[in-house]
């Protein structure tokens, strides 16, 4: 690995930018270097189509044709005497946009400040909003030390402009970046279409793959975390022998009717909470982990497929056997509700990827080259994340949202009929007593009379 430095999080330029201080961290403080020609020619690959395309046919654009790139060159660098400089516009995504530099630093000493900048903003229409993620590099002449960031911006009226204050230390400029007085920065753009029902593809495949390479780990980091959350709940449970037991006996005694409609769920009930709880607008790795839910959720339905015949079975033979299948809109269970619950409580996660962030170039270290193999691998990798992200939230959701709502209704109704028993034995008991001190007094009464 060729190096990493540690990044302060994507700040806006001007006063009104800067002085609400979002973070877009989680991403960019793992600056990464990539090899430029990689990045321009991109590996092409075949695999599964839930890897690499977006078929929801909804007529909007898909994220190939939201994503661009641009490359400035500036010229008799040393002779710069202007505070700051910008490039020409260019587009993206329908919108124009322009890199905007500080060759001396933007509010800060010794450093190149670097920002992204939505064109004419001041033009736009009223209530305007660019929802972006962005790359900029300035190269090096050895591409593996060429200084990239990352950041996930929502530009707007008072936030049209975001970067980095401290980009890189004007002492580094020496050091292959500066040649020939000429420095060259690139930027990658991708506007996100975002939708708010279901998980969405949001980065054209090529800018994927070079971003999975630094924050697979990170996105494997959230998916784990997730479903680590969800299992524990669920162990707690079945270790709770008397609960267990009890919970057990209340679904055994439903009628086979019941138990199928509680164990089903439309899509779009359940999507949407994925969305929302997945979908963090601060963090760079939310596009990540979106297209990792996406694929994951394309699997899934092409598993649920092959299930029933309608698929090659090489495209899903592979997986391991599914908790939770999709047909006509609905989460459907696989299985009875009490060995999918026991199943996922104990079956084994993936094992974890021990590399840690990888360079986005041939990495002399460990040979290996951006290639066709690790690109499938780590394309995989990110589908079975978001496949087993996906299974879990919808298990997880069935169970808390209807069969243990319906059981613990089963529970409160029982000890409410407990509690009216015992009223009723209680008020019974009173009754008898008060009859036979009735009699007794009456029987006093009598034998005062035969005196």
């Amino acid at each position: 690995m060729a190096g990493v430095v540690l990044e302060e999080p994507g700040v806006g330029r001007s006063d009104e930018g800067s002085s609400s201080m979002p973070s877009s961290h989680s991403g960019e403080a793992l600056a990464e270097w990539r090899s430029s020609e990689q990045v321009e020619n991109g590996t092409q690959l075949t695999t599964a189509p839930y890897w690499d395309t977006d078929n929801d046919d909804d007529g909007g654009p898909k994220p190939s044709e939201l994503y661009g790139k641009y490359t400035w060159k500036i010229e008799k660098f040393s002779e710069i005497t202007k505070r700051e400089l910008r490039s020409s516009a260019f587009e993206v995504g329908g919108y124009k946009w322009y890199i905007l530099i500080y060759p001396q630093g933007c509010d800060v000493c010794n450093h190149l400040s670097l920002f992204l900048c939505v064109a004419n903003h001041d033009k736009l229409l009223p209530g305007w909003s660019h929802f972006a993620q962005f790359t900029i590099a300035v190269v090096n002449k050895d591409p593996k030390k060429s200084k990239y960031s990352d950041t996930l911006h929502r530009f707007w009226k008072k936030e049209h402009d975001w970067g980095w204050k401290k980009f890189m230390e004007l002492s580094k400029m020496s050091e292959g970046f500066v040649e020939e007085d000429t420095l060259i920065i690139k930027a990658q753009v991708q506007v996100i279409r975002e939708k708010a029902d279901r998980p969405f593809r949001c980065l054209d495949s090529q800018y994927r793959r070079e971003l999975v390479r630094v924050y697979l780990t990170n996105v494997e980091q959230i998916c784990r975390r997730f479903v680590e959350e969800r299992r524990g709940k669920l162990g707690k449970l079945i270790e709770d022998k008397a609960r267990w037991t009890s919970f057990c006996a209340f679904w055994m005694d439903i009628d086979p009717d019941s138990r199928r409609s509680m164990s089903r769920e439309n899509t779009d009930v359940i999507l949407k909470v994925v969305v929302k709880h997945f979908f963090i607008e601060k963090e760079v790795t939310s596009t990540l982990v979106m297209d990792s839910l996406y694929s994951g959720l394309k699997a899934l339905e092409s598993q649920s497929k092959c299930k029933k015949g309608r698929a090659k079975k090489s495209d899903t033979d592979d997986m391991p056997a599914p908790i939770v299948r999709v047909e006509q809109d609905t989460f459907f269970l696989v299985d009875d509700v009490l060995p999918l619950l026991e199943r996922a409580a104990i079956e084994p996660l993936p094992p974890k990827d021990e590399k840690g962030p990888q360079n986005r170039t041939k990495d002399g270290n460990s040979g290996e080259d951006f290639n066709k193999d690790s690109i499938e691998r780590d394309e995989r990798r990110l589908t079975e994340l978001g496949r087993r992200t996906v299974e879990i939230f919808v298990l997880a959701h069935i169970f808390s949202n209807k069969i243990e709502v319906a059981y613990q209704e089963a529970v409160a109704l029982k000890r409410q009929e407990e509690l009216i028993r015992e009223e009723e034995a209680a008020w019974q008991a009173e009754s008898e007593q008060k009859a036979k001190r009735g009699a007794n007094a009456k029987e006093k009464k009598s034998k005062k009379k035969a005196v």
